[in-house]
């Protein structure tokens, strides 16, 4: 059974490959993500993640408030990160 995180990274990932220009929302309540934020921060920091991608992840601490945040969202053009002549 796959958890709630996988799912999360599996669409985020999806859009890495270009499959979608969607964003992904965590809502911080409490400061629960934070740990995993900082660890997407480290990742877009050292190139593992691009910021294009980073922005992907949409975090808020109240729930109307990431609903507004998707309702806003503007994908950027963003190239695939390989494509098939590169694999």
């Amino acid at each position: 059974m796959q958890t709630a995180l996988e799912e999360f990274f599996e669409v985020l990932t999806w859009a890495q490959l270009g499959e979608h220009q969607k964003p992904c929302g965590l809502p911080n309540v409490a400061n629960f993500y934070d740990p995993l934020l900082a660890v997407f921060d480290h990742m877009t920091s050292t190139g593992f993640v691009r910021e294009q991608h980073r922005h992907l992840v949409l975090v808020e601490t109240v729930p109307q408030a990431l609903i507004e945040a998707f309702a806003s969202f503007k994908p950027s053009t963003t190239p695939k990160w390989i494509n098939e002549s590169q694999t």
